[in-house]
């Protein structure tokens, strides 16, 4: 599957607070997004900067995609609707 060019950090944090990702910090151009559990927290950094790169949003959505669980192109797939 292709990754989208042109997806925004502010993009991608909005879209991962559908997955129970919270902003809960931000250092200069980065965002730090926790996703708290049962089983503890985990936390994820996306930078604010105009359109990702498609080595970091791939970076990005495998981590996720791994610790929810899912095959990156799902998540993908369910980033992009």
């Amino acid at each position: 599957m292709r990754l989208p060019r042109g997806l925004s950090g502010d993009d991608l944090v909005k879209k991962l607070s559908e997955f129970g990702y919270e902003a809960t910090r931000q250092t200069g151009s980065h965002i730090r997004l926790t996703r708290t559990t049962g089983e503890g927290s985990h936390h994820v950094t996306i930078p604010r900067h105009g359109a990702l790169g498609v080595g970091t949003l791939s970076a990005i959505l495998r981590e996720v995609s791994s610790q929810l669980g899912i095959e990156k192109a799902e998540l993908a797939r369910k980033i992009l609707k």
